[in-house]
């Protein structure tokens, strides 16, 4: 059985004067609105929140999508919880549902309110995501996380700290300019990667060698919902749709320490899983979004979708294939770097792009005939890994 999208919604990102209930509301109403779904015909809600306890005190988190409309009372809603991946795991659970018959339309919704934090707050909250008896608990940072993959890669394949500045600043500019035509972004910026190269210390800091500042994606609320049903009753609407042709999960181990640092394993076995249901390669696709929490997050997943051998990634900046315009344009959104990652939504907000990306509706840069998409989100330190491809019907 196949699965399509019918209804999407998005907030905008950033430190937002909404709380994590009225973010809930908001996308949630959107998208039922947008899909033409009578509100009595949802059997299912799941909502994707990492932390609703941690950034708001508020751990039961799914019930508040009833006051979406007074007809869900009494509709089953769950939330979906797997780090960053919480939007892709609730997108999963909900497809699972359909494919077993438990519904034919379902509404999933991504949100997060974390600027209700400090920094030193948000910092633990995150840092749960992590093992956290081995690292969270020991000082272990996310930053220091992703920082333990650019070390690693810097001395596998033998590349300086000069050399790596330069190729992570390439995909930080990239993703701040794609993000300037994006009216939902939290931080577009008109920067080039020799802008942020000739930025003194004090405004571009080392946050964990060698990840500085502008390698960091952004502390943002937000939410996105979609509504899914059956293709063959999106086939009988009058609604376009976008089909999901696969959605593969791979789980690798939590600790960082018992996986290569160099490269994504886990995230590489989800993509290939996904081409081969979707019966396409990387070469079929016309667009990416990709989990670019941090700038070498970006970097590895470009060997991980298949675009390189892993230790040539440079290349595909070099020959602009990542840019927008060339052969596979990655995280035209502006990614989590520029457009903001609101933990438990991204998965969920990738949907939404990568549907209206699609439907030629773009969030955004509009690519010229879109075929198929990619969406990588992982929670962890690539860990939770989720592989989506997406097509219109």
């Amino acid at each position: 059985m196949s699965v399509s999208i019918i209804g999407t919604a998005h907030t905008k990102f950033g430190k937002l004067d909404k709380d994590i209930y009225e973010l809930i509301k908001e996308v949630g109403k959107e998208a039922l609105i947008d899909s033409g779904v009578n509100t009595t015909d949802i059997g299912g809600i799941w909502v994707g929140n990492y932390s609703g306890g941690g950034f708001n005190n508020q751990e039961h988190i799914a019930p508040t999508a009833l006051e979406i409309d007074e007809k869900l009372r009494f509709t089953p809603a769950t939330r979906v919880e797997n780090a960053c991946a919480s939007g892709s795991a609730a997108i999963k659970a909900a497809i699972e549902a359909i494919e077993a018959g438990s519904c034919d339309y379902a509404l999933v919704i991504g949100a997060e309110k974390m600027t209700s934090l400090d920094t030193k707050g948000i910092t633990k909250v995150l840092a749960m995501a992590s093992n956290w008896k081995t690292e969270g608990s020991q000082g272990m940072t996310f930053p220091g996380l992703f920082a333990e993959f650019a070390k690693g890669y810097m001395a596998k394949f033998d590349k300086s700290e000069e050399e790596m500045r330069e190729i992570l600043a390439m995909i930080s500019a990239k993703n701040y300019q794609n993000a300037l035509e994006n009216p939902y972004a939290h931080l577009p910026l008109n920067v080039t990667a020799e802008d942020i190269l000739n930025l003194p210390d004090k405004k571009n800091p080392m946050i964990a060698y060698p990840l500085r500042l502008n390698d960091c994606s952004l502390i943002s609320d937000g939410a996105a919902a979609i509504v899914l049903t059956r293709t063959d009753i999106a086939k009988k609407s009058d609604k376009e749709a976008v089909e999901i042709k696969a959605i593969v999960q791979a789980t690798d181990y939590l600790e960082i320490k018992k996986r290569d640092n160099f490269h994504f394993e886990g995230a590489k076995v989800a993509v290939n899983k996904a081409y081969e249901q979707a019966g396409i390669t990387v070469d079929d696709l016309s667009f990416a979004e990709v989990h670019d929490c941090f700038t070498i997050a970006e970097l590895l997943a470009y060997e991980a979708i298949g675009l390189v051998e892993n230790g040539n990634e440079r290349s595909v900046l070099d020959n602009k294939i990542v840019m927008p315009g060339g052969k596979l344009p990655i995280n035209i959104s502006g990614g989590l770097k520029a457009k903001g990652h609101p933990v438990g939504t991204t998965g969920v907000s990738m949907a939404v792009l990568a549907t209206r990306q699609l439907l030629n509706k773009a969030i955004g840069k509009q690519i010229e005939n879109p075929k198929y998409g990619l969406t990588l989100n992982f929670g962890g330190s690539a860990v939770s890994n989720y592989a989506t491809i997406y097509k219109k019907l």
